[in-house]
């Protein structure tokens, strides 16, 4: 490969920023490399620290104060956040059963509702263990991310369909030089997230993770959604990131 043309590549990955000689926007390694992968211990006492519990909990209620499982726990908010300390500390922790309703948006799908010091404990668990994971997510994973969305996977798409359009063919008959032939493709995998292996998943996060107790809890958490349903499974594994590997 010429060299001198690498950087002018298409960034397909993103991961680079524009830089391509290390071939990442083609998904294939140029130079020879090695990678350690690093490994994580003791992150039990960081997950259920009271400091980490009142900060998930604040988490877990923000755009939802007025609601009363809110205002309830509130009520005796220093002795709720307390309690469920122990309950993890002691590992007699048990997530509540989900709560299921119908939304029709207008594609009717069942949604299934974590009690909120479950959501709490989710929280407090991603505030951990996010960071460990979020180096080796796709750039261009959009979805349960701090600082992507969907506005911007809106502006990095226009920004490939410039790319496009910048280098692409124009049509016959063109009304002017933005009409140009391509293409995108919108698709979707049906029943994704009921499909989940979580034993696969496991592996995969036992990988950077050696904490028995912290591994405890995630299989608590996913082990309670795959009673609850598809969409709970969404909601838990999405917030956790775990399956948006490169």
């Amino acid at each position: 490969l010429d060299s001198r043309n690498l950087d002018h590549r298409l960034n397909v990955n993103g991961n680079n920023h524009g830089d391509n000689r290390d071939g990442r926007a083609f998904e294939i390694a140029l130079v020879s490399k090695t990678f350690y992968m690093k490994t994580y211990k003791n992150l039990y006492q960081k997950i259920v620290s009271e400091e980490n519990l009142y900060l998930a909990y604040k988490k877990a209620r923000k755009h939802k104060t007025t609601k009363d499982y809110v205002i309830d726990f509130e009520k005796d908010l220093e002795n709720n956040i307390l309690l469920l300390r122990s309950e993890l500390l002691l590992h007699c922790y048990a997530p509540k059963p989900l709560v299921n309703f119908i939304v029709r948006d207008p594609k009717t799908r069942k949604i299934s509702k974590s009690d909120f010091r479950d959501r709490a404990v989710h929280h407090a668990l991603c505030s951990i263990i996010e960071p460990i994971f979020e180096k080796g997510f796709i750039y261009d994973s959009y979805a349960n991310r701090k600082g992507k969305g969907a506005l911007k996977a809106l502006q990095r798409f226009d920004y490939f369909k410039r790319k496009v359009s910048f280098n692409g063919e124009k049509k016959a008959n063109a009304y002017d030089n933005n009409d140009i032939s391509g293409y995108a493709l919108k698709a979707d995998i049906k029943k994704y997230f009921e499909s989940v292996d979580h034993e696969i998943l496991i592996k995969i996060v036992k990988k950077k993770i050696k904490d028995n107790k912290a591994l405890w809890l995630i299989r608590k958490i996913l082990n309670n959604c795959a009673w609850g349903g598809a969409n709970c499974q969404r909601h838990a594994i999405g917030q956790l990131n775990f399956p948006i590997f490169c």
